[in-house]
């Protein structure tokens, strides 16, 4: 695959059972011939108010998500995002071990 444009999902999973958020977005992938890899994408819909409060928590906390791409169930590639004050988020492949933080959730 050298470019793929199309909609993709951004799942953010507190742990290996646990998904918090989806978010749909619109996307561009392109491979170089060393097969290096960048993404950027925009978010398919206008986040409301309580979405965009729950994405800047997330992000916040620890800005790695899980793609998926279609035809996937769930699980893609773990990638670090970055946001532009436009809107416009950059993805890239998150090192081995993954997100930055571990944090423990008591939920009721």
């Amino acid at each position: 695959m050298d470019r793929f444009v199309g909609q993709a999902r951004l799942e953010w999973w507190a742990n290996h059972a646990t998904c918090l958020e989806k978010y749909n977005i619109d996307i561009t992938v392109a491979v170089d011939a060393v097969g290096t890899w960048w993404a950027t994408c925009r978010h398919a819909n206008a986040l409301d108010t309580t979405q965009r409060e729950g994405w800047d928590f997330l992000m916040e906390m620890d800005p790695y998500f899980s793609i998926v791409f279609p035809g996937e169930d769930s699980g893609g590639i773990l990638v670090r995002v970055f946001e532009a004050e436009d809107g416009t988020l950059t993805l890239t492949e998150a090192p081995d071990g993954g997100g930055s933080v571990d944090i423990p959730f008591d939920l009721p």
